[in-house]
């Protein structure tokens, strides 16, 4: 076997309608994010396992989802598969809740297929949450591919270059002003290496519950971060990000035709779908629904969020 040949394969039915490409975008920063890609039609997603490092990739062909994994943790992430790539993802009761509102119901048909993926994973996803905490994502994004970067190591697999994510304790152990020329202050340079330091513990979380409140006790993590982190850790299809600067806007303008909300207008206003309040955002995301802009143009911060 060689490095560009896969470890091992699966082979998973989804569901009529699946959109993979849609499905697992929440694991991406962006087209260009180091440790995961949608390239031709295939889905790589390097990851860290008790196994050692791994890539999975996937790929969708003729009605079936292929997975193939890479690397010496290839039969881990393989176990873990189709919740990755959203297989998992329960609806049930969804589209009761989904039918008392026309705009919820027509969203919930157009994107069927839109699946939420669950990686078991705490620190990438928290990594990543840290760095958009009250900047733009133009920002957020310089600053967590220049620290892959930092600590580059390459995944296994054919797709090259792809990188591992940092280990957390690599991370724990790095002065604060290391990340100052990614552009993060020592504010979330601190609060990243407090969360790093106490990874291990985070991972031991029993369920969303559990380790949003672990989340909140580390000073420089508040209810955004720790939504950011378990609607993907854990696939929490109920994890609202209290404290975002856009989305309270979408949800007034979607659900109520308002085209400003605060907090608790928006959490009032997904009061009816308790339980899948998270999987309404993600359908309006999908959709591109947003609020009318009003004033001149101008770069948004999201100061509110932690």
């Amino acid at each position: 076997m060689t490095a560009t040949e896969p470890a091992a394969t699966r082979v998973f039915r989804p569901p009529v309608g699946y959109r993979l490409a849609a499905s697992v975008r929440a694991l991406t920063f962006s087209p260009y994010d180091p440790c995961a890609r949608v390239a031709a039609g295939t889905f790589w997603w390097a990851t860290r396992t008790p196994d050692g490092p791994a890539t999975l990739a996937l790929r969708s062909t003729g009605g079936e989802l292929l997975a193939e994994g890479y690397g010496p943790g290839a039969e881990h992430v393989l176990d873990r598969a189709d919740a990755i790539a959203g297989l998992r993802d329960d609806l049930t009761g969804f589209a009761d809740l989904a039918a008392a509102h026309p705009v919820v119901a027509r969203l919930a048909r157009e994107h069927h297929g839109l699946r939420m993926p669950t990686t078991g994973q705490v620190f990438p996803r928290l990594l990543r949450a840290i760095f958009e905490q009250k900047v733009t994502g133009k920002e957020a994004y310089r600053a967590y591919s220049a620290t892959v970067r930092h600590f580059r190591e390459p995944a296994p697999g054919p797709l090259q270059p792809l990188l591992l994510p940092p280990e957390a304790a690599a991370v724990a152990a790095t002065p604060y002003w290391v990340f100052h020329p990614f552009g993060v202050e020592q504010r979330r340079a601190d609060t990243l290496r407090r969360a790093a330091a106490l990874a291990d513990r985070l991972e031991r979380s029993a369920d969303a519950t559990d380790a949003t409140r672990r989340l909140i006790s580390i000073p420089g993590i508040g209810p955004w971060t720790a939504a950011e982190v378990v609607r993907i850790a854990y696939g929490d299809p109920d994890a609202v990000s209290v404290g975002d600067f856009h989305i309270p806007n979408t949800v007034a303008w979607a659900l109520a035709g308002e085209p400003r909300g605060d907090d608790a207008r928006m959490v009032a206003l997904l009061e009816p779908f308790r339980g899948h309040r998270g999987r309404v955002c993600l359908l309006l995301e999908a959709a591109g629904i947003q609020a009318p802009k009003y004033g001149p143009r101008a770069p948004i911060r999201s100061f509110a969020r932690y």
